[in-house]
């Protein structure tokens, strides 16, 4: 597991293609507007593919059909070459330096893109829960879809300046 620090800090790491899969209704256009301006950031180190997901795409009228619909809409984007990181409330708890490990060893398998998946209102489904390489968490409180993406789009931005060596992070 990720230790303390970032072993690959300052190395050449392999850059997998990253995509974001967002379940939840349509964008505020301020929490848009950060979540480009992070996919530019991104683009001097890997290329960014941020995909929306409609929360209950069949307006299912209970919740576990909501999570079931949910759940094939976003492993029906998933490949079989995709490492998949879900963030989850009772995922692991990692630090900045982790998530850039986790970046790093995810560039040592033969992984063809990295996957972060957010949960719509009630979260995951048991098919993206089973096909999880990792779950992580983003903080011990309940955050909406919106905001974990601007923080994931942050802390994955700044994982990349830590495996660089760059002066972002401190």
């Amino acid at each position: 597991m990720w230790g303390k620090g970032c072993k690959y800090a300052g190395q050449s790491v392999r850059a997998l293609p990253i995509r974001t899969l967002t379940v939840g209704k349509k964008r505020l256009p301020g929490v848009q507007l950060l979540v480009d301006e992070y996919i530019a950031k991104l683009k001097s180190y890997c290329h960014v593919d941020d995909v929306q997901i409609r929360s209950n795409p069949k307006n299912a009228r209970n919740v576990m059909a909501q999570v079931h619909d949910e759940d094939i809409a976003v492993i029906n984007l998933i490949t079989s070459n995709d490492w998949v990181v879900m963030l989850d409330e009772r995922g692991l708890d990692l630090s900045s330096e982790q998530l850039a490990e986790l970046l790093g060893d995810a560039g040592n398998t033969a992984a063809s893109r990295l996957s972060f998946c957010i949960g719509g209102p009630y979260g995951h489904g048991q098919r993206v829960r089973k096909r999880a390489n990792v779950s992580i968490k983003l903080s011990s409180m309940v955050l909406n879809h919106q905001i974990a993406l601007v923080v994931l789009m942050e802390q994955i931005y700044r994982s990349w300046t830590i495996l660089k060596g760059q002066k972002y992070h401190h």
